[in-house]
């Protein structure tokens, strides 16, 4: 017997609850095969068979709390269950990036099937790989309908995850029989989304070589943009884009979201219109009145967990403070050039919150700091998390030892993450570690707002819109660029004294950005 047991579950997390078993009792299973799934409060962890064999016994049920390193199954190896039970199940397990077709599978006790399918029988249409710790899916979007005939590799959904957008081609040519899960549906990796009657007379009557008419695909294109990704005509959308501005590289010229995001940062120009969205179907979730129930993500509801979490675990208080921004103002437009010619990269203001956050934190050590049980865990590095906004959610990748790098190389690595986050490649390394995090909501214009913990860190600095406000400076009203400043911070571990210290050395540093080259 080989045991199945709970894996790293990462940094200041010991637990997890078993939320889905992909195998059950006495089915076979390939080396690295996903068996199950856990959820811990920071992100989702898939466990993979250690083993080729048989799942011989499930030892923690989905719902069951289990702690690192716990003991969830057990796997009968190849040797004890048998070739002749694992060799046909290795082969009707095998996937592609492009799906799952049984008719590839040539052993003996499936070749009925593969008899079948080439006479026109049914072939799975499976869920594909859906990306690293990603165990689930949305249909988005269905571009064929029950009986429209499909060529090999044709385009027939979309799903949706937390991070990217997934397309489904046909396995092989014929027609599709029965869509099994619907628009707005949740789907496992290695599920069934539809059958596809593949061969007969469906794939006979339209030949590939001379068929002027293979009507569904050709009544998709004549239909103008309905063939492009869903995901990229609302990128499009959104960058003023028309699809002439984009250069398609999927199946038949259609424009995926990577091509909208190459034409938007190869300088295209916009049209004076935003294509038109399609028109979208009534949603089976719709009444009457207009309301739309729809499932909330993945990520969002994990979003949803860990700020209730927050809030019903910490003390949360939060202080504000307002800071002159002339001092960084003047400083970044007097270099910005010279900046950007030598280091390849815009100076932000990002940089310089960074730097006069990780000042304040060497000074008051509490705020970088978290509680464990009954222990306060002071961390002698910033690992600085920078929370971003993204369609799908806010994300918060983290800036590793941030206190030792230069405005350079922090500009570089923001900017780094930004765009992994915007393209939904960030992986659970890169949000993981962080010790403090700042949050910027005055690119969305708010002037001044609460942020809340973003646990187990005890602190989080709220940045806000930059407003020009009447100031006394010097016994005179002069106009000044301000920007209101909030700190939100754990109670529990941080006093009043701390966080207000925090702020205002904060303040200083922003104000005079001097004191940062002369750590004062």
């Amino acid at each position: 017997m080989t045991e199945v047991r709970v894996p790293t579950l990462g940094e200041s997390v010991s637990e997890a609850t078993v939320a889905s078993w992909f195998k059950k009792p006495g089915d076979s299973v390939e080396v690295d095969e996903m068996l199950c799934e856990l959820e811990t409060d920071k992100v989702t962890v898939e466990v993979p068979s250690p083993a080729a064999g048989e799942l011989a016994e499930i030892v923690a049920a989905e719902g069951e709390t289990v702690g690192v390193d716990a003991l969830l199954a057990n796997i009968a190896e190849a040797g004890n269950a048998g070739p002749e039970e694992t060799k046909p199940k290795a082969s009707t397990e095998k996937k592609t990036q492009d799906g799952y077709s049984g008719a590839d599978t040539p052993e003996p006790e499936e070749s009925g099937s593969t008899e079948t399918a080439k006479g026109g029988g049914e072939v799975d249409v499976m869920v594909p790989t859906l990306g690293e710790s990603v165990s689930e899916a949305t249909v988005g979007t269905w571009y064929k309908k029950e009986g429209d005939t499909v060529e090999a590799d044709e385009m027939l959904c979309e799903l949706e995850t937390d991070k990217v957008s997934v397309e489904v081609p046909a396995p092989q040519a014929g027609t599709l029989g029965k869509i099994l899960k619907a628009e707005g549906d949740t789907v496992e990796a290695g599920g069934k989304l539809a059958t596809l009657l593949a061969g007969g007379a469906a794939a006979s009557s339209a030949p590939k070589d001379d068929a002027p008419e293979p009507s569904a695909s050709s009544d998709a294109k004549d239909g103008g943009d309905t063939e492009d990704a869903p995901s990229a005509k609302k990128l499009m959308a959104e960058k003023g884009l028309s699809p002439d501005d984009v250069t398609g590289t999927g199946k038949d010229g259609r424009i995926m979201k990577e091509d909208v995001l190459k034409a938007a940062e190869g300088g295209a120009k916009p049209k004076a219109e935003a294509p038109k969205p399609t028109p979208r179907a009534p949603s089976p979730a719709e009444d009457a009145d207009g309301e739309e129930r729809v499932k909330m993500t993945r990520l969002r509801q994990t979003i949803a967990k860990r700020l209730k979490e927050a809030q019903n675990t910490a003390a949360m208080l939060t202080t504000y403070n307002e800071v002159d921004m002339t001092g960084v103002m003047e400083l970044r437009n007097e270099y910005k050039d010279l900046f950007q010619k030598k280091h390849g990269v815009k100076l932000g203001f990002m940089s310089f919150f960074t730097k006069a956050c990780c000042h304040a934190l060497k000074e008051v050590p509490e705020v970088n700091a978290e509680i464990d049980g009954t222990d306060v865990v002071y961390k002698h590095f910033v690992h600085m998390g920078i929370a971003v906004g993204t369609p799908t959610g806010l994300v918060v990748p983290v800036i590793r030892n941030a206190d030792d790098m230069s405005f350079a190389t922090i500009e570089k690595s923001i900017n780094e993450m930004g765009v992994k986050a915007r393209d939904g490649k960030l992986s659970m390394a890169d949000m993981q570690g962080g010790t403090f995090t700042i949050s910027n909501g005055g690119v969305y214009g708010s002037l001044m707002s609460s942020p809340i913990l973003n646990p187990p860190q005890s602190g989080i600095l709220g940045m806000h819109k930059i407003q020009e406000r009447p100031m006394v400076v010097n016994g005179k009203i002069e106009i000044r660029p301000m920007m209101y400043l909030a700190l939100s911070y754990d109670h529990r571990i941080v006093d009043g004294k701390g966080a207000v210290t925090f702020l205002v050395r904060v303040k200083e540093a922003l104000e005079d950005p001097r004191r940062l080259l002369m750590d004062l």
